[in-house]
């Protein structure tokens, strides 16, 4: 099964991370070390919406029938020439809305505290890794040939990276979206989400 590293890396990568770069008119460094962050904690949110038995129903569904990791397939017509897709764009505020809630200003608020970026880029970045994040979720979902809501945990927690290190997410991540936005929780979360960009 393949990571998350795994899925972002090389070409793929690249065009997610200068699409967003030129859209919002960022520097790419920072846009990368912000994209490597908003990643994992997505994933981590995700986590946590599979473990409750009613939020893992939805995200099953959507998983089947919209986020099947097509789009995946069609990159650099989403991301290319720093026009991104905004249909796909209005799709991830909806997914964000989903996953995160009303604490998604507090994931923004995070991300654009850590690497230096205005509120409005950190939310966008958001918006547009959330798609990707479905797809690849979707894409694994299909390949594992999963057939109940009960089996993503698991799924997720592969695509993380080992037990120890998806134990430290979904900590991270509750306790992120638990609170009002500061505190030590936030760093530990950036440092490690920078790991899957390299930074």
């Amino acid at each position: 099964m393949s990571g998350i590293m795994d899925l972002l890396q090389g070409p793929m990568a690249q065009m997610l991370i200068d699409g967003a770069s030129a859209q919002l008119g960022q520097d790419t460094t920072k846009t990368q070390s912000a994209m490597g962050a908003a990643i994992p904690m997505l994933m981590g949110a995700l986590k946590k919406q599979a473990a409750n038995p009613d939020s893992a129903a939805g995200l099953f569904n959507a998983l089947q029938n919209k986020h099947d990791g097509s789009l995946l397939d069609n990159v650099m017509d989403v991301f290319g020439g720093g026009n991104v897709n905004q249909e796909v764009v209005e799709d991830g505020d909806k997914i964000l809305g989903h996953v995160l809630g009303e604490k998604k200003e507090v994931v923004a608020a995070a991300i654009s505290k850590q690497n230096g970026i205005d509120m409005s880029s950190a939310m966008d970045i958001l918006k547009m890794a959330a798609p990707v994040v479905m797809g690849m979720l979707g894409k694994q979902v299909k390949q594992s040939n999963v057939s109940q809501p009960t089996d993503l945990t698991g799924i997720i927690g592969n695509m993380l990276g080992g037990q120890q290190e998806v134990a430290q997410h979904s900590s991270f991540i509750e306790q992120l979206l638990d609170q009002d936005g500061d505190g030590s929780v936030v760093d530990d979360l950036f440092s490690m989400g920078k790991k899957f960009f390299g930074n």
